[in-house]
């Protein structure tokens, strides 16, 4: 057992002498950053970083991390002023700025500034999170644990442990512990949080600015898109998170980022601070290449057909494409991701290079005969060819059953109300459905029956023809679809919120039995009972076994390559990633700048187009090039990119400079680079970035909202 400290600084290498370091070899990876002190201090010092690792993350005194926020347990967020205003991007508030919208009010088409802090907008069920404390729990969560145990013993009792640790942690009465696990399994970190739920919208550009490309752009560059919107934080009196309420004020935070106006420039050092989601940078060739050749083909058809379907009506109906817009922009993200990742992967020869890596870990696991790793590569065959199928078939189920067709997803939370009143008798069903009809409300308002039937007769047919024949129920097999889908449609009661409540209503024996009277109900238990009952165990049972390769595969690769970079694969943990500014040559004979403009903006400028429109107020201060403090030689900056590695979870997350200074918003990755999900590969791998300059451009003298401006701290780094 090795401590976490021990484990991340015994597996970073790098010469001191800045004259000979490759700079590309000392750049990726999502490092803890309570564990900075050392060899990333000097890694960032030899790209550009004037900031010690105390004033990066410190326990006691004022640090950058007291400016980072998770925002709703999804993006990251950043305190931009004494009074709490958070920074984060519009795709992160969309959900928000949809629920305050209508067609008479629509907030996405027209943009929201609240010009005094009682305009400021409230939120039910939202929060936002601080991170305090990251203790090294590693040895207290291991206690007992034996190596002659199996893996489902050892796992209890870990979590068993970590129950222990995490309500014993030293904290405050308001604040939560939980543990999170790093390097597959082999270490142990405890996060003391605040959580805020008073939290306001404060400020949005319209679509036409924050989503400016929308699906076209996305994961593309160059890139000019004014991706950002404002919320605020509120506290008690006492600045501690309170419940919503008007006696609330703005949160006086430890630390918040001033933001510099002197822009960036090629080779500049970037920080990004963030909550990365999830990240598979140790996969084996053969996982990397199942991902690549059997799961992502398969939810990118699905996702393809699901989209086409829904474009067409929301081109065609503005109150549907109200409805569905945040849908669709969900759906569509990770369509578009998978296919480049897939691009990248070849590309960069990742699954060769993998094998390459395996060779030359066999060949030493052979010479020093380490007998304990001598199965693993052989381990990850077996196993990943035992789980293809049940993982493609539960691909398909959460792709079909639980994310794309609607009704089909009410059919499932309905089942799982079913079920509780089996498993704990009415209190259970009881309690179920008190927060069923709840999120049902909630979900009917943007439904539409018209758009959810053709999906589901599209997707529901594809699953009976492509998934897995073992996990395909009876009801989808030797079926008119069409006919299927028509008569479903046409007698279900859960394809409204009215039909839904009236089968809700009820003893729990008599919801139990119209429900299972209910065409719709009844098609979806046949297909949600697989999934319980064949395909989650199966699946779980396998994905047990690869964890437990997968953990002893990351400890053998640290202790056989002592030399090698190592970091923790991404988990919605607190995470520093490190960079530089620069342009990139995705492909021969084509080079990409650093940085696009304005102008750029009303090159791709489609009049009334829902991606490539551009406001009038807009086009009028770029004809006057009335661009204020903000531009930069009379060109206006928009966009960015640089080295740093991210993924889902840094979107919002705060590009730094190397003073500590707030210099861009990261949105995106580039295409070609989004397999740095399990390849990160810094001659391609790019991330996207609001230049900070552009959102206060917007916020000035497009919105006129002064008032923020006038609470930020700006400054000029480079003019010192």
């Amino acid at each position: 057992m090795v401590s976490c400290k021990t484990v991340q600084e015994s597996t970073q290498v790098v010469n001191n002498e800045a004259s000979i370091v490759d700079t590309r070899e000392i750049q990726g990876g999502m490092w803890i950053p309570s564990l900075l002190k050392g060899v990333n201090e000097n890694e960032m010092q030899l790209l550009g970083s004037k900031m010690t690792a105390e004033d990066i993350y410190s326990v006691n005194n004022s640090s950058l991390k007291d400016a980072i926020v998770h925002f709703n347990g999804g993006c990251t967020s950043e305190v931009i002023s004494p009074n709490g205003l958070l920074l984060t991007n519009h795709h992160c508030g969309y959900g928000v700025i949809q629920s305050h919208s209508s067609v008479e009010n629509d907030y996405l088409k027209d943009g929201f500034w609240a010009m005094s802090y009682e305009e400021e907008l409230p939120n039910e069920n939202f929060s936002v999170t601080f991170i305090k404390r990251i203790d090294d729990v590693t040895e207290a969560v291991f206690e007992g644990v034996m190596e002659d145990m199996d893996e489902a013993s050892k796992m209890k009792l870990i979590n068993q442990n970590i129950q222990k640790v995490s309500k014993a942690a030293q904290k405050e009465t308001w604040q939560k512990a939980n543990v999170k696990s790093f390097y597959k399994g082999n270490q142990y970190l405890l996060f003391v949080t605040e959580e805020f739920t008073d939290v306001r919208l404060v400020g949005a550009p319209p679509t036409s600015i924050g989503k400016f490309g929308s699906d076209t752009d996305n994961w593309m560059w160059p890139r000019h898109t004014g991706d950002f919107s404002m919320f605020r934080i509120y506290a008690d009196a006492t600045n501690k998170p309170a419940a919503y309420s008007k006696d609330n004020v703005p949160y006086k935070p430890a630390h918040y980022l001033p933001i510099s106006l002197d822009g960036v420039e090629e080779n500049d050092f970037t920080l990004v601070f963030g909550f990365p989601g999830r990240t598979n940078e140790y996969l084996p060739a053969v996982g990397i290449d199942q991902i690549v050749n059997v799961l992502n083909p398969a939810k990118i058809e699905v996702r393809e057909n699901a989209l086409q379907i829904v474009d067409g009506f929301m081109r065609a109906d503005n109150d549907i494409k109200i409805k569905y817009a945040s849908k669709y922009a969900s759906i569509a993200n990770y369509w578009k991701k998978w296919i480049g990742e897939n691009q990248g992967i070849e590309k960069s020869n990742a699954i060769q290079k993998k094998r390459e890596l395996e060779q030359e870990f066999s060949k030493i696991v052979v010479e020093k005969d380490l007998v304990g790793y001598k199965t693993l590569l052989s381990d990850f065959e077996t196993l990943y060819k035992e789980i293809e199928n049940v993982s493609l078939a539960r691909d398909y189920w959460i792709e079909v059953a639980y994310r794309n067709v609607e009704l089909l997803h009410t059919t499932f939370r309905a089942f799982q109300l079913e079920q509780a009143f089996l498993r704990g008798g009415e209190q259970a069903f009881e309690s179920r459905r008190k927060s069923l009809l709840k999120s049902y409300k909630g979900k009917f308002k943007n439904y539409s029956a018209k758009v959810d039937k053709p999906v589901f007769e599209k997707l529901v047919s594809l699953y009976a023809k492509k998934a897995p024949k073992e996990y395909v129920p009876s009801n989808m097999k030797d079926v008119d679809f069409t006919m299927l889908t028509n008569e479903i449609y046409a007698n279900s009661r859960l394809t409204s919120f009215e039909g839904a409540k009236e089968l809700l209503s009820g003893s729990a024996e008599e919801v139990i039995k119209k429900l299972n009277n209910d065409k719709a109900y009844v098609f979806g238990k046949e297909l949600h009972t697989i999934f319980y009952n064949k395909i989650e165990p199966k699946f779980q049972e396998i994905n047990l076994k690869l964890a437990a390769v997968q953990k002893e595969y990351m400890k053998a690769l640290m202790e056989i390559f002592p030399n090698k970079r190592f970091f923790p694969d991404a988990n919605s943990t607190l995470r520093v990633t490190y960079g530089q500014v620069k342009g990139y040559a995705p492909r021969d004979g084509m080079r990409y700048g650093n940085t696009t403009y304005l102008k750029g903006v009303l090159e791709k400028y489609v009049p009334g187009d829902y991606e490539f429109d551009v406001p009038k107020k807009l086009q009028e201060l770029y004809n006057a090039k009335d661009f204020g403090q903000y531009g930069d030689s009379g060109k206006m900056p928009v966009n960015f990119i640089g080295t740093n590695h991210t993924t889902g979870g840094n979107s919002g997350s705060p590009a730094i400079d190397a003073h500590g200074n707030l210099i861009g918003l990261n949105f995106d990755r580039v295409w070609e680079g989004t397999m740095s999900d399990m390849n990160y590969d810094p001659d391609i791998c790019r991330n996207i970035m609001v230049d900070v300059r552009y959102v206060l451009f917007i916020i000035d003298k497009y919105a006129g909202a002064k008032r923020l401006i006038d609470e930020m701290t700006l400054v000029h780094p480079k003019k010192k």
